[in-house]
């Protein structure tokens, strides 16, 4: 799902090796939540290498809850109900602690902790958790002041007070992630880190991209990325060739193929099962979009049905795969955050330019989990329902968008000029990625599948304002069957 990355840039606060310091153990909390009795950052234990514990929390539906958080600030937080499903932390333990355990219960949160605009669930963390002096924390960026919250708008249901609206919100519910989706990846995500480091003892696997920014779907394959470190950047073929000989042998694994794409993969499934599993080496841009995107994905409510809504159209649609010439569903994602930011009352702000410190580049990937936790709650004044987002959506990209002359730059939360550089010169679709500032859209190289885009765009649009039903360019049910099924 992301684009190619160089080896991690910037200076390593383990440059003097590959490790963390002997008998402390760093983790990332994926949600930014600690266990009960953790007082520090670091905690001594004996251990080399840091596996990957995860561990689930429930995960109730985020819809129709009428229940309306209190503040003390005089504002209305986003619902509890709807932060993330999941809890990933990547810690140092010791090799048998492989398996998922079973979930720790976590106590409600303080009266007076407020819930981050990311959406990431500050219960029992929110304390003041020291860092090593070395490895200092983000400091928080002013932020402009947060306007206050229409009432009734704590849940997604308050978006959906029409017949369009109420069927995203079903098709959203029927076909998000499950978190028993996310433990099935995790649990092969935890079998392959250990049989790899037999390999390479100092490699580190994480899940990336939509199974963990929050935006995948029950039938969303795995991105994976392998992490070696080291004063010799590897080469990505070679690494790649060799998992796949150790594959062959491991009794959970089948149909490997090595795909020598400008990111190398390596395509595996789980055996026995329909979940795939895309491996690619050192490509630490995707941990470093995965937590901006999941940053975006809970800042409101409407993000995530409005993106799985729309990448199902686009698959419907046959415009919503980069390996025959459409759009990826990266670049998908990047253009519903661009829409989003540029409305006359914008529902997202820019992330990167409002706490750049919380999202520097050069971060060390260690600390990307870390970044987040620093962002104060963001709401909209905007509160359109789902369905005129779609729509505005649709028309934006069919009449308003200037193809030829924009680039779309979420980095910047606006079009930008494109410019007569190689990256952009000649180029159908221009879309920035929020780090490299390549063009995560050069897979549309083909006047005839651009223009087929378009049309979808405009036609789509069309047929949408007039029916207001979105049956009508979209199988609803035969979606949320097929997805039914994977349960």
């Amino acid at each position: 799902m992301y684009p190619r990355s160089a080896a991690p840039r910037g200076r390593s606060a383990y440059s003097n090796g590959l490790y963390p310091p002997p008998h402390m153990y760093q983790y990332y909390d994926y949600n930014h939540q600690s266990l009960p009795g953790d007082k520090s950052f670091y905690v001594p234990e004996e251990a080399r290498l840091p596996t990957y514990e995860w561990k689930p929390t429930p995960s109730p539906s985020p819809v129709h809850h009428p229940r309306t958080p209190t503040m003390t600030n005089g504002r209305k937080r986003q619902n509890d109900e709807y932060r993330p499903p999941v809890v990933k932390r990547q810690r140092l333990d010791s090799p048998s602690h492989s398996s998922i355990g079973p979930p720790l219960i976590q106590p409600p949160p303080p009266p007076h902790v407020v819930q981050a605009a990311a959406g990431f669930s500050r219960s029992n963390l929110d304390r003041s958790y020291p860092s090593p002096p070395s490895r200092p924390s983000p400091r928080p960026h002013p932020h402009p002041q947060v306007p206050i919250v229409p009432e009734g708008s704590n849940t997604v249901q308050a978006y959906a007070n029409d017949k369009l609206s109420d069927q995203m919100v079903e098709l959203f519910e029927a076909c998000q992630q499950q978190s028993s989706d996310l433990a099935r990846k995790e649990k092969c995500r935890t079998q392959l880190q250990n049989d790899i480091q037999r390999v390479y003892a100092v490699a580190r696997l994480y899940l990336t991209g939509s199974s963990m920014n929050g935006l995948g779907c029950r039938s969303s394959d795995a991105d994976l990325c392998l992490v070696i470190k080291g004063n010799k950047r590897p080469d990505p073929i070679h690494v790649l060739s060799a998992l796949q000989r150790l594959f062959r042998s491991l009794s959970y694994v089948e149909r490997t193929q090595l795909i020598r794409a400008k990111v190398p993969i390596l395509r595996f499934r789980e055996k026995g099962s329909d979940l795939e599993f895309d491996l690619n080496i050192n490509n630490t841009v995707g941990i470093r979009n995965t937590f901006l995107l999941r940053s975006y994905a809970y800042a409101d409510l409407r993000i995530r049905p409005m993106i799985l809504v729309i990448k199902k159209w686009a698959r419907h649609n046959q415009i919503n795969d980069a390996s025959k010439g459409t759009l990826s569903s990266y670049t998908l994602v990047l253009m519903v955050l661009h829409y989003l930011q540029t409305l006359k009352e914008p529902v997202l702000p820019s992330l990167q330019k409002d706490y750049p410190e919380c999202f520097n580049p050069f971060m060390d990937i260690d600390m990307v989990p870390e970044g987040p936790k620093h962002i104060p709650p963001y709401i909209s004044k905007n509160q359109s329902s789902l369905g005129e987002l779609l729509l505005g959506f649709l028309k934006y990209y069919a009449t308003d968008f200037s193809w030829d002359k924009q680039m779309i730059s979420v980095r910047e939360a606006k079009a930008l000029p494109k410019n007569n550089s190689h990256e952009w010169r000649n180029k159908y679709i221009c879309v920035e990625e929020p780090f490299e500032r390549n063009n995560v859209a050069r897979a549309v190289h083909e006047k005839i599948k651009f223009d087929a885009i378009k049309a979808q765009f405009a036609e789509s649009w069309r047929i949408l304002r007039q029916r207001k039903d979105l049956n009508s360019i979209l199988p609803v049910r035969a979606i949320i069957n097929k997805e039914s099924s994977r349960r």
